[in-house]
């Protein structure tokens, strides 16, 4: 099967290993994967500011750097909600506004075959023991792109359970946002860091040592948040434990 990687800007920009350790899984288990150097942001940022417009021209590089692949693999649940859920609605207001129907018809192709890592795994793939060992406590905390917009449910969590070594403690309040929100951080600093603490005490009550998420954006403001409480609980994506084996342990 042939995938693409769509790592997204904070992952390229920041958290890289989170995209070396979605590669490594995926050819684990047989997945031949690409990256298109062709990717640039989908548009989120955009969208969720109010520059719809703006916005157009990224999905459609989108849709044309990713078009040819069965599928189109993101470690993250806020890009992926972007294409399953947003582009569709892009199309559409183009073509309530007067200026037809091609934008519709040029992201229409893309939008069924994106999936999140875990939706990939379980859904495509078929799999949720994945070959992963990781002896640590860890906690998982569904961020809301996944939770809502995608509706992941339990896929995170039986990849998690399935992993040798690991004991996953439930997360208290596990649906309650973490505060981070894109730009609501920005706009609503107090409130943003408030939820961040209340996130992070949850997960310290677990006593786990890491807090694992889908979503790197969301693990940057709850890693930033430990940081200045000194928990010493550490943040780590999914695909960083979902790739480790005892050959080749993550941290």
């Amino acid at each position: 099967m042939r995938v693409a990687l769509f790592l997204t800007c904070v992952n390229d920009t920041l958290y890289p290993d989170t995209g070396r350790a979605v590669v490594k899984l995926l050819t684990r288990l047989g997945v031949d994967v690409d990256f298109p150097a062709g990717q640039t942001c989908c548009g989120q940022a955009h969208y969720n500011t109010g520059y719809r417009h703006e916005a157009e021209p990224l999905a459609r590089n989108f849709a044309e750097v990713f078009g040819g692949y069965e599928a189109i693999v993101t470690p993250s649940g806020s890009c992926g909600a972007m294409v399953r859920e947003l582009y569709p609605r892009m199309g559409e207001r183009a073509r309530a506004e007067g200026r037809g129907g091609t934008l519709a018809a040029t992201l229409a192709p893309v939008v069924p075959k994106t999936y999140e890592l875990t939706e990939f795994l379980v859904d495509v793939l078929g799999v949720t023991d994945v070959g992963a060992y990781y002896p640590h406590k860890v906690t998982y905390h569904p961020t809301c792109h996944g939770l809502r917009a995608l509706g992941l449910g339990e896929r995170p969590k039986r990849l998690l359970r399935a992993v040798r070594g690991l004991e996953l403690a439930e997360l208290p309040g596990a649906e309650e946002c973490c505060g981070f929100g894109g730009t609501f951080a920005l706009k609503n600093p107090d409130v943003s860091a408030a939820m961040g603490v209340d996130k992070v005490r949850h997960a310290e009550s677990t006593g786990a040592e890491v807090l694992c998420a889908a979503d790197n954006s969301c693990l940057m403001h709850l890693g930033g948040t430990m940081t200045r409480l000194r928990t010493g609980m550490r943040p780590v994506h999914l695909a960083e434990i979902l790739a480790s084996t005892e050959e080749e342990p993550a941290r």
